[in-house]
């Protein structure tokens, strides 16, 4: 069993948190989801899901959790802009433990500095702003570069559970 961290912000897309949220824990692991306060109720962009992180990205650890997972949607836009969210995205890069990313989720990455030099996919709204950040941008259902797992949209979730299902 593995401890997976979620990220989250209010808008988030309902079934890029929902989706992976289910399978993974389906699967037998720990999901914890983080926000940048704990506690505080947050909405999904489609109005289908509401969830409240049960941790504060402030409190949350690296070595506390084997993985990451930022589902898109506006949250990882408000998510980079909190230093503990950007940090602990940063760490799990540097820890090269699975980092997972969908849709708008690479603004954060970004943020991170963690794409330079690596393959990812993602929305192909925030394609150039990869591709400025050093990464090299492939459309494809899923990228996975070395411990970085990303891909571009809802519709691609099968694909981006089993890479993350597959690194745990």
């Amino acid at each position: 069993m593995a401890r997976v961290a979620f990220v989250l912000a209010d808008d988030f897309e309902d079934a890029e948190f929902r989706v992976p949220y289910d399978r993974l824990q389906a699967a037998g692991h720990e999901v914890t989801v983080v926000g940048v306060k704990a506690g505080k109720p947050l909405h999904g962009k489609r109005g289908k899901e509401r969830f409240a992180p049960t941790l504060a990205a402030e409190s949350a650890s690296v070595e506390d959790f084997d993985a990451l997972v930022i589902p898109g949607g506006y949250s990882p836009d408000k998510l980079r802009m909190d230093d503990h969210v950007v940090s602990l995205a940063r760490d799990f890069d540097r820890a090269a433990k699975p980092l997972a990313a969908i849709c708008h989720a690479g603004s954060l990455l970004i943020e991170a500095e963690a794409v330079g030099g690596r393959r990812v996919t993602s929305w192909p709204s925030i394609k150039t702003d990869l591709i400025n950040a050093g990464a090299t941008w492939l459309d494809a259902e899923v990228v996975e570069d070395g411990h970085l797992i990303s891909s571009r949209k809802p519709d691609d979730l099968d694909s981006f559970c089993a890479a993350i299902l597959r690194r745990l």
